[in-house]
C-alpha cells in the first residue's frame, strides 16, 4: 500500500508540473526572446516544485521527474521495483497532465513542448545534459543531509527557476522526460518525432550527476 501511495503523489506531482508549468508557459506564448513570459514560465516551473516538494514530498520525495529518479536510484536511494513503479506513474501524470491542458486551450499554443535549438540535435542534446546535470547535483545536495529538510524544496524549486532562466532560450528547457513526453504524445507531429533528445538527454545528464555526486563524496571507495 505504501508503494501504491507513492506511485500516486508521483502521478499528482507530475501532472500539476505539466498543468500549471507548462500551461504558464503556453497561455502566456513563452518562446526563446527574454520576455516577461519567458520569466514567469521560469517561476512557474520553479513554484510547482515548491509546492508539491511541501504536499507530497514526504510520501514520495517529490522526484516527478525520471531524471532525478534515475539518479536516486543510482545512489541506491530506492529500489529497482519503485524506480520502475515512479517512471510509469511520472509519464502517466504528463500525458494527463497535457491532456487536461490541451482540453482547456487545444494544441495551437504548443503546450509547452521543447524544440530543438536551432534545429540541431546534437547541440540541443548537449545543453539538455548540462541543465539537467545542474539540476540534479543540486537536488542530490539538498537532499543529502535530513537537517536540509525545511529548505530542501526551495532549494530545488530555485535551482529548477535557474535551468529555465538559461534554458529556455535554446530548448524551451526539458531536464524531465516525462514532462516533454505529455506535451509532446498529445501535439505529434515534430513535437513527437524530435522528444527521444529530451528523452535521452535528460536521463544523461541525471546519471552523469549521481556518478559525479557518488565521486565527490567518496560513496563506495574502500577506507584506506
Amino acid at each position: 500500500m505504501a508503494g501504491i501511495k507513492k506511485y500516486i503523489a508521483e502521478f499528482i506531482g507530475t501532472f500539476v508540473l505539466v498543468l500549471f508549468a507548462c500551461g504558464v508557459a503556453a497561455v502566456t506564448g513563452c518562446s526563446g526572446e527574454p520576455n516577461a513570459a519567458y520569466i514567469l514560465t521560469a517561476l512557474a516551473f520553479g513554484a510547482v516544485i515548491v509546492a508539491m516538494a511541501y504536499s507530497i514530498g514526504n510520501v514520495s520525495g517529490c522526484h516527478i521527474n525520471p531524471a532525478v529518479s534515475i539518479a536516486v536510484w543510482i545512489n541506491k536511494g530506492m529500489s529497482a521495483k519503485d524506480f520502475l513503479g515512479y517512471i510509469i506513474a511520472q509519464f502517466l501524470g504528463a500525458i494527463a497532465g497535457a491532456a487536461v491542458l490541451s482540453g482547456f486551450i487545444g494544441v495551437g499554443k504548443g503546450l509547452g513542448a521543447n524544440g530543438l535549438f536551432e534545429g540541431d540535435i546534437l547541440k540541443s542534446l548537449i545543453i539538455e545534459v548540462i541543465l539537467t546535470f545542474v539540476f540534479v547535483i543540486a537536488v542530490l545536495g539538498a537532499t543529502s543531509k535530513k537537517e536540509n529538510g525545511k529548505v530542501a524544496g526551495l532549494v530545488i524549486g530555485g535551482s529548477l527557476t535557474l535551468v529555465h532562466l538559461l534554458g529556455i532560450y535554446f530548448t524551451g528547457t526539458s531536464v524531465n522526460p516525462a514532462r516533454s513526453f505529455g506535451p509532446a504524445l498529445i501535439l505529434g507531429g515534430d513535437a513527437l518525432a524530435n522528444v527521444w533528445v529530451f528523452i535521452v538527454a535528460p536521463l544523461v545528464g541525471g546519471i552523469l550527476a549521481a556518478v559525479v555526486w557518488r565521486y565527490l563524496h567518496g560513496i563506495g571507495e574502500k577506507a584506506e
